[in-house]
């Protein structure tokens, strides 16, 4: 794997290039929009291996992060697929593969017998709370030499780009 330094400084030259040639590029957004990627994408390969050992990947973690978050530990699909960015094919893959597990279940709502609803079960629970402590210390390594106040502005700024992510879509639809 290539360290992320080395691809972040020939980025740096193909964006720079990239600008000569078309002036008007927004080089520092662009760059912005490339370091964003390149750092999430290197953030989900992390999390990816850490899951590996317990035959899970990322979808999956993330379905089961948000049931167990969750106040009553449940969800509809529309809502998973809305929280996960998966669509309604592959989240019905998500639900088959964690409830063969026996992580989730799957069941009509008692308001509404026409509407499912997705469940952590507590093997789920169990589950969530034996892989997920063994993350921490790559959380917190990945923020090493970062302040308090360099979080917390790092987090405002990238909602701030949420919103403005929000916004454009919003303009774009109508």
């Amino acid at each position: 794997m290539a360290q992320l330094r080395d691809c972040i400084a020939m980025m740096d030259e193909g964006i720079g290039r990239m600008h000569e040639v078309v002036p008007q590029l927004p080089a520092e957004q662009a760059t912005l929009c490339r370091l964003m990627a390149m750092v999430g994408a290197r953030m989900d390969e992390g999390l990816e291996e850490k899951l590996k050992p317990h035959q899970l990947n990322h979808s999956e973690f993330l379905t089961l992060m948000i049931l167990y978050s969750r106040p009553d530990g449940s969800s509809t699909p529309g809502e998973l697929c809305e929280f996960t960015s998966q669509g309604s094919t592959n989240m019905t893959r998500i639900g088959n593969t964690l409830v063969k597990r026996g992580l989730i279940s799957r069941g009509a709502s008692a308001e509404d017998r026409r509407r499912v609803l997705i469940r952590i079960t507590p093997a789920g629970r169990r589950f969530v709370l034996k892989i997920l402590p063994p993350m921490f210390p790559r959380v917190e390594a990945m923020f090493a030499g970062f302040s308090a106040t360099e979080r917390n502005q790092l987090s405002r700024l990238l909602r701030k780009l949420a919103r403005n992510l929000d916004q454009l879509d919003a303009d774009d639809a109508s």
